[in-house]
Formats: structure tokens, C-alpha cells, sequence
């Protein structure tokens, strides 16, 4: 009898010893790209950096000719990238939050059982694939890049990641929310809107945000729909810079490829404060059930 506790307890220690290995390995490659973009693009960081454009090749040339540090920065890429980011949350964030009450309402339905269907392909759908067919939506008739292409690409790849997590908040609330509110003679859109919406905001701002998070890095469907502009543009029916498309132009120039890190770790810095905030509005919201 002993004998076998003491093999339980070997084994237990073992299996915990393996899983804390096994996670610190994991981990290891996280902290590794954090730790060298921070290391390469914290130096950057300064006013110029945030409220300059993309430097011209004239002014690149003329940098480079004088020895002298290359002057830009990304402030075109921000103002494109907070544009289109507002442009398809309008229109996500309403639409999401419909589609997931409806799910969460009507879950045997047959038109519940195909949106959900499609929400599910959507949200495997590859972002380029997006981007492709967005570039023919919108690109091709208007026959010019722009701002509302992108943004309509992003809308599209926010749209699943709203819908679920508001239908799965809305799951977990407490029966006893809607029947006593029907109960009282509201209507079913009453208590949907002044009830249950209200009462799962916690979980449904958390999913926002981490569709934002989500949607903020991609490069793919903007190169099809957005183009990029070294401009400073407020317009939406032009072409339009954002953060990720300026990492890709960096890139594919060999005098402006410093400018990485540094636009690099601003993405950083803006996921990780909105999962941050995500995180603190699940703990003060949190649905008790």
C-alpha cells in the first residue's frame, strides 16, 4: 500500500515537473521575438517617429548622401490604420452583436444553424482570401483603392470573432434574467435589449477588443484593398496607409528597413494594451451564473 502511494506520488511530481518544463519552452520563443523587436525598436520611439510621415525617396537619398540619420516616421500609417479600424467597427460591432443574439436566441432554427455555419467558415477563411475577394467587391467597380476597401475587409474578418463571443456570453447568463423580465410582460426584443445585452457587456467588450486585436496586424487583405500611400490622408475613397502595410514597404527597402522595429513594437504595444484592458473589463463585468 506503501509502496503504491509513494509511486503515485513520483508519478505525480514527475507529470508536474514535465508540464512546467514543457510550458517554459513554449514560452521561450514568445519572449525571444519580444524581447529583440523591444531591444531594436524601443530606441526609435520619439516624437518625430509618431508624428512624421513616411520619408520620400528624395529624402531618403538625400540622407543617405549627407551620412546623416534617415528622418520619417509612421504617423500615416496611424491615422490610416485608426480610420479604417473605426470605419469597420461601425458596422461590425452592431451587425456582430445582432448575429450573436439571434444565435443565442434561436439556437434550432435552420437560418441559426447556417449562420452559424458560415460564421464558423468565415472565421477559418484565410485573410488573404478575404483580401482577394474584397479587392473585387469593391476595388474593381470603384476602380481605385481605398480606405472603405479595407475597412471592408476588416469588418469581414471582425464579424465572426463579435458573433461568438456574444453568443456564448449570452449562453451563460442566468435563466432567471429573461423569465422574470418576460414574466413582468416585457417582449422578447425588451428584455434581449434592456436585459440580457446590458447584463453581458462585460464579455461582449471583451470580444470586441480582441477582434480589434485580432484584425490590427494584418497585412494581406489590406495590400489588396487599402494599397498604402506615403501620404498623410484623412480621405476614404483614396488609397491609405496603415501600421502593418508600412512594415511590409520597410522591408522591401533596404535604406528604411531600421523603421521595422519600431513600427513594429507600436503593434506590440497596442495589442497588449487592449488585452490588458480586455482582461480588466472580464474581471469587473464578469456574468455570475
Amino acid at each position: 500500500m506503501e509502496k503504491g502511494l509513494k509511486k503515485r506520488l513520483f508519478t505525480n511530481k514527475l507529470t508536474t515537473c514535465l508540464i512546467v518544463v514543457l510550458s517554459a519552452l513554449t514560452a521561450v520563443p514568445l519572449f525571444a521575438i519580444l524581447g529583440q523587436v523591444f531591444y531594436k525598436g524601443i530606441d526609435q520611439f520619439s516624437w518625430s517617429f509618431f508624428t512624421e510621415t513616411t520619408p520620400s525617396v528624395y529624402r531618403v537619398m538625400k540622407a543617405v548622401e549627407a551620412g546623416s540619420p534617415i528622418p520619417g516616421g509612421i504617423a500615416n500609417g496611424i491615422v490610416g490604420t485608426v480610420i479604417m479600424l473605426f470605419m469597420s467597427m461601425v458596422v461590425a460591432i452592431p451587425a456582430g452583436i445582432l448575429g450573436g443574439a439571434f444565435l443565442a436566441e434561436n439556437r434550432k432554427t435552420t437560418m441559426a444553424k447556417v449562420i452559424s455555419y458560415l460564421t464558423d467558415l468565415l472565421q477559418g477563411t484565410p485573410s488573404v482570401i478575404i483580401g482577394i475577394v474584397v479587392y473585387l467587391w469593391v476595388v474593381v467597380p470603384t476602380k481605385t483603392y481605398s480606405a472603405v476597401a479595407g475597412s471592408v475587409a476588416l469588418c469581414i474578418m471582425m464579424l465572426p470573432l463579435i458573433i461568438r463571443s456574444t453568443e456564448e456570453t449570452l449562453k451563460i447568463l442566468p435563466a432567471s434574467l429573461k423569465e422574470s423580465g418576460l414574466a413582468l410582460g416585457a417582449s422578447r426584443a425588451t428584455v434581449m435589449f434592456k436585459i440580457q445585452l446590458p447584463a453581458a457587456f462585460g464579455g461582449i467588450f471583451t470580444g470586441v477588443l480582441l477582434a480589434v486585436s485580432r484584425v490590427i496586424g494584418e497585412t494581406a487583405p489590406l495590400l489588396f484593398t487599402a494599397l498604402g500611400c506615403s501620404l498623410m490622408r484623412y480621405t476614404i475613397d483614396q488609397p491609405i496607409s496603415a501600421v502593418p502595410l508600412l512594415i511590409w514597404e520597410f522591408f522591401n527597402d533596404p535604406f528604411l528597413q531600421e523603421f521595422i522595429w519600431g513600427a513594429s513594437l507600436f503593434l506590440l504595444f497596442f495589442v497588449l494594451t487592449l488585452n490588458v484592458l480586455s482582461k480588466q473589463i472580464a474581471k469587473k463585468w464578469k456574468v455570475q451564473s
